[in-house]
């Protein structure tokens, strides 16, 4: 007897969106039964963890006999890889090949042709499916959020052995592919491809994942995915890494900006006391010294400017994000109105982080 719950025909997956409170210690069936609080202590940004049946729907919908379906059809991500409202790639290998989107739908390969991937970033902004298996993985800072990207591959697709620099969840959603793993230390390149494929690729595990399996990979863990099946679809949810660098440098202009306002500074530097000199071309020690001394005087390490410089910059959305307002705009009154119906919902595009009493949006 076929379950009440399921249809009479393969359908696809509709991903619950997460609460607005997520129960932190409570075992995830995502995790592994694991709660949040132990995967993050145990796992997060330390080793792989696979979890079978993360998304159990799979699982009982196959054991009666109804398969589901990725949540996005091929035909819509054969979409947003073509409108350009999305980051796209296309691998081809052997031998290997990057094309970069947007791309004309005859340039997509067909899903039954062998050795090919297509990668979309940010598909939580074009799919609610998308957006609501986001939400699943807030219990991780918004600061360290990225995007999930979708990767639909035919047999053999994959973008070679690499490592990345950053936290990743895989979730198989349709189809089958092939995961080995890999801590080695030798992280040598192939040279002279477009891809950072890794020299000597030395795989210590491996794993087949089915529709509804979760492998999560902390950084520089070696890697490699092979789809198995036409229509492979893998949905990587990844963190940003970004370097001290990157956020001292965007921290420090944003700090730049908010010192033109500080009367302090505006003082004109003087020397009544400089004395005559023999070597003109030299910068005058007493001119260093006021420079430090005024640097100190900043305390850069405690000035709110700066930490917020580095929250808005967090913040700031992705290059490919487009923000259309309502045709025809909402006069105040209508605005109001709307307002009186319930709270704003923020643009899936939108990113927002808080600091203290301070929003961020959008940088």
């Amino acid at each position: 007897m076929r379950p009440f719950y399921l249809t009479k025909t393969r359908s696809r997956y509709q991903p619950p969106k997460a609460p607005a409170t997520l129960p932190l210690d409570l075992p995830w069936p995502l995790l592994g039964n694991l709660s949040p609080q132990l995967f993050m202590r145990r796992y997060w940004h330390q080793c792989p963890l696979l979890v079978r049946q993360a998304i159990p729907a799979f699982a009982l919908s196959k054991n009666a006999g109804f398969p589901l379906l990725s949540p996005i059809s091929d035909k819509a991500l054969f979409g947003y890889a073509c409108d350009g409202l999305s980051e796209a790639r296309l691998v081809e290998a052997k031998p290997w090949r990057l094309h970069h989107g947007p791309f004309k739908k005859k340039e997509i390969p067909a899903t039954s042709q062998r050795d090919w991937t297509l990668l979309i970033q940010g598909v939580e902004a074009r799919h609610p499916a998308a957006a609501h298996v986001l939400s699943w993985f807030r219990f991780i800072p918004d600061a360290r959020l990225d995007d999930l990207m979708i990767s639909i591959a035919g047999i053999g697709g994959g973008v070679g052995p690499h490592v990345d620099s950053y936290d990743v969840f895989l979730i198989q959603m349709e189809g089958r592919r092939r995961w080995k793993i890999s801590g080695q230390a030798d992280l040598g390149l192939r040279p002279h491809l477009p891809l950072k494929i890794l020299a000597r690729f030395k795989p210590e595990q491996e794993w087949v994942l089915e529709p509804g399996d979760l492998l999560y990979l902390p950084p520089n863990i070696a890697h490699e995915g092979v789809a198995l099946d036409d229509g492979c679809q893998t949905w990587s949810v990844g963190f940003r890494s970004p370097s001290y660098r990157e956020l001292l440098s965007e921290g420090l202009w944003r700090l730049a900006e908010s010192l033109e306002a500080d009367p302090a500074l505006a003082a004109i530097y003087a020397d009544p006391n400089q004395e005559a000199s023999l070597d003109p071309a030299r910068l005058p020690t007493q001119l260093e010294d006021e420079i430090r001394q005024r640097i100190q005087s900043l305390s850069f390490d405690q000035n709110p400017a700066f930490i917020n410089g580095v929250a808005a910059y967090l913040s700031e959305p992705k290059p490919q994000a487009i923000f259309t307002p309502p045709d025809p705009l909402l006069s105040p009154r209508a605005l109001w109105a709307s307002l009186k119906k319930g709270a704003l919902v923020p643009h899936p595009q939108t990113r927002l982080l808080i600091r203290n009493e301070t929003v961020f949006c959008n940088g």
